[in-house]
């Protein structure tokens, strides 16, 4: 772990001390919405901050270079295949870091808006964002290998957290009201 702490300590660090404006913000964002008639100012408040500071240290590191040389792992399930055969620790950091890039942004979507509260929408958006993120890293030659197994996980870390918060999620609005 210290090898993790090494790399990103300073992402991690910068992640703890966004919490306080973060939650500022969130106060900020409801009484915008608030005075402007909004039906859930704080619901949406929450989930708007928290899906972008909970995504962002992710992009963040995976945008830093890298020292290795570019790449491109079209073939589903190598490079999952290849971190399982190495050190426990290693797929660990690997795979549970996967899932979480875009765990925020599955959890929150559905919650902020009832036309992304499905499963499927949430698989949507994730594997839209994470193919972006993955051609942006291959484009911009970050000495990183730009796989088709990352965008596998990330989608999968977003629908898990998506299915955690279901509870939570918005409905629709017909005739002012809100179905049960």
């Amino acid at each position: 772990m210290q090898q993790v702490w090494d790399a990103w300590g300073n992402i991690i660090i910068a992640a703890v001390l966004a919490v306080p404006p973060a939650l500022i913000a969130v106060r900020l964002l409801t009484l915008r919405r608030l005075r402007a008639g909004h039906p859930f100012p704080a619901r949406t408040a929450v989930a708007d901050v928290v899906m972008v500071i909970g995504t962002a240290p992710w992009i963040w590191m995976i945008l830093t270079p890298g020292t290795g040389g570019s790449g491109l792992s079209l073939i589903p399930f190598r490079d999952l295949w290849t971190v399982f055969q190495g050190p426990g620790e290693t797929a660990f950091v690997q795979v549970g870091g996967n899932l979480l890039v875009f765990a925020a942004l599955g959890a929150m979507l559905p919650v902020r808006s009832a036309r992304a509260a499905s499963l499927a929408g949430v698989a949507a958006v994730a594997a839209t964002a994470s193919l972006a993120v993955e051609l942006l890293q291959y484009g911009l030659r970050l000495g990183r290998v730009s796989s088709v197994d990352d965008v596998l996980v990330n989608t999968a870390g977003a629908v898990l957290a998506a299915a955690v918060t279901r509870r939570w999620w918005a409905r629709r609005i017909v005739d002012g009201t809100v179905p049960r």
